[in-house]
C-alpha cells in the first residue's frame, strides 16, 4: 500500500462507490466518508427533483471535503465523491497532492443505468445519469476499475494497482 493513504472513489451515481469505499475501508483499516452526507440540503432537494448541479452548487461541497481529507492526512481515509471534473479534482486535493488518490470507478452509460434501474432510496434520479456523463472528464492520473465484476474482485483490482 501506498505510504499517502488518503483515497477518493470517483465516479458517476451508480457505479458503486459507497459499497467498493466501504469494502476498501475494511481491508486498508481506513475510515469511510460518503460524500452524499455532507451535501447541503439545498443540493440534495435540488437532485432530488430531476435538477443537475451546477459548479456553484458543488463549489463549497467540495471545499469541505477537502477540509475533511486535509483532517485525516496523518491518520488516512477514504471518501466516496463523484469527482467528475478537472476542476473539483483540483479542489479535492488542494494542499494535499502528493497523498491524495482518485480510484475510478468506471462504467458504460448502459451499465451503470442497468445499475440505477435496481436502485431503491437514494435521491439521485435516473433521469440526471445523462447529465452526470456528460460533465464526466475521466481522470488522467487515477487507478481505474471497471464497474462489471463482483464488488470484492472490484476491491481485489483496486488493491493490486496499489
Amino acid at each position: 500500500m501506498p505510504k499517502n493513504n488518503l483515497f477518493v472513489i470517483m465516479g458517476v451515481s451508480g457505479t458503486g462507490k459507497t459499497t467498493i469505499g466501504n469494502l476498501l475501508s475494511k481491508e486498508l483499516n481506513l475510515p469511510f466518508f460518503d460524500g452524499d452526507d455532507f451535501h447541503p440540503e439545498t443540493n440534495i432537494i435540488k437532485m432530488a427533483s430531476g435538477n443537475p448541479l451546477n459548479d456553484e452548487d458543488r463549489h463549497e461541497w467540495l471545499i469541505g471535503l477537502n477540509q475533511l481529507l486535509i483532517s485525516k492526512r496523518n491518520t488516512g481515509a477514504i471518501v466516496a465523491c463523484s469527482a467528475l471534473k478537472k476542476s473539483y479534482r483540483r479542489i479535492l486535493k488542494e494542499g494535499i497532492e502528493e497523498d491524495l488518490h482518485f480510484v475510478y470507478l468506471k462504467g458504460s452509460f448502459q451499465e451503470v443505468k442497468s445499475r440505477m434501474e435496481k436502485r431503491e432510496g437514494h435521491f439521485m434520479p435516473l433521469e440526471l445519469l445523462k447529465s452526470q456523463f456528460h460533465a464526466l472528464e475521466e481522470p488522467k492520473n487515477a487507478i481505474v476499475a471497471p464497474i462489471m465484476e463482483t464488488p470484492s474482485n472490484i476491491v481485489q483490482n483496486i488493491l493490486h494497482q496499489l
